[in-house]
């Protein structure tokens, strides 16, 4: 293991703050995440916080503002478990990069996803104990790690619509895979928005503020926004672009790696497609003629509303250079768009592309015709 308990082959972008992701074939292996791969994204330095002395405040349009330890959140409300995949918004930003560079934005590829089962309370249930008040119409969220990146330097925050935080899916979560939540995801608390940008999912949150408008943190306001191919966003506004909210339909390609030699004949090739808010996936197609033909995957296992699924195609690949292209289908019918080239965008966000691996199939006699 290195930093963080994590894999010795992760991919690291960023030491501090600490920012990394699996290898793509990792992430096919199993349905939840491990946590020594699950992708890590940070603003700032990891807080730490030991539980006895964690408070979460909640304040603003309530009737009746609360402050919970955890003990008192643990003892006051029902329990969930929840399945739920987190996809940072910056996921294949990679293939943005290949068309035009994005100063100062990691280059993460597609491992900015992963999936856990989340154990915790309802945000549902604790909005309603404080007595959420009509006028009401957005919560927000703050962290305990404060970003020198932010201008000014503030802690992470955000906010989800009264909509979505009263539906009952969203978590304060206290437990990833069984096990009490990692400092570096988030514990000893930290949300869990399914369907929703992994930057809503605020890390040691510590209060929840009911509010008539968005939140005017740095990272809702300004960083998390999709500004127009033409934008500055040295210039751009606070409020400016389109506010990152629900994902779009998406899905890569896993194994084989890119850039990777395998011989001629019948190749597994997999992947893994994600629906989004409460989409489930419907369809994925796979191509070696850069989409003139397709043929359907086979899919996995029906998964849960909030959940990715992984998927698998043998195909019978010929000698030489090759690339494979997958698009993945969700339950409304929406496909992922064709090329990164139309998705460029200044921030480096929602890359929702076609996946495509290149690969070199060799001969019988090792070599590529």
């Amino acid at each position: 293991m290195t930093l963080w308990a994590k894999r010795d082959d992760m991919i690291v972008h960023e030491r501090e703050p600490f920012n990394a992701e699996p290898p793509r074939s990792v992430l096919g292996e199993r349905r939840l995440t491990p946590i020594e791969v699950f992708y890590a994204r940070n603003h700032g330095p990891i807080p730490r916080i030991h539980p006895d002395t964690w408070r979460l405040e909640l304040d603003g349009l309530l009737s009746a503002p609360a402050t919970f330890s955890l003990g008192r959140l643990q003892a006051g409300f029902e329990h969930h478990d929840l399945v739920a995949t987190l996809q940072c918004a910056g996921n294949r930003r990679a293939g943005l990069l290949a068309v035009r560079d994005i100063p100062g934005e990691a280059p993460w590829g597609p491992g900015a996803i992963s999936t856990a089962r989340w154990t915790g309370v309802s945000l549902a249930d604790v909005l309603a104990e404080a007595g959420l008040r009509p006028d009401a119409a957005h919560i927000a969220f703050t962290g305990a790690d404060v970003s020198p990146s932010a201008r000014p330097p503030q802690p992470f925050g955000g906010s989800i619509p009264v909509p979505k935080a009263t539906a009952g899916d969203v978590l304060l979560a206290w437990a990833m895979n069984g096990e009490p939540l990692p400092r570096v995801h988030g514990g000893p608390v930290r949300l869990v928005v399914p369907g929703y940008v992994g930057a809503r999912s605020v890390k040691w949150v510590h209060r929840v503020t009911a509010q008539d408008r968005p939140s005017d943190n740095y990272f809702q306001s300004r960083s998390y926004r999709l500004l127009p191919a033409d934008a500055d966003p040295e210039l751009a506004a606070p409020g400016e672009g389109l506010q990152l909210g629900p994902v779009a339909v998406n899905g890569d390609i896993l194994q084989p790696e890119d850039g990777a030699t395998v011989p001629a004949g019948r190749t597994r090739v997999s992947g893994y497609a994600y629906g989004g808010h409460k989409r489930g996936i419907a369809r994925v197609d796979v191509s070696l003629d850069d989409g003139r033909t397709w043929r359907q995957a086979d899919l996995g296992p029906e998964p849960g509303p909030w959940e990715w699924r992984h998927w698998n195609s043998t195909l019978d690949l010929p000698a030489g250079e090759q690339t494979i292209t997958a698009r993945a289908w969700d339950s409304a019918a929406a496909s992922q768009p064709e090329r990164p080239e139309s998705l460029w965008n200044p921030g480096g966000y929602v890359n929702n592309s076609w996946g495509r691996v290149h690969i070199t199939v060799t001969s019988p006699t090792g070599g590529a015709w």
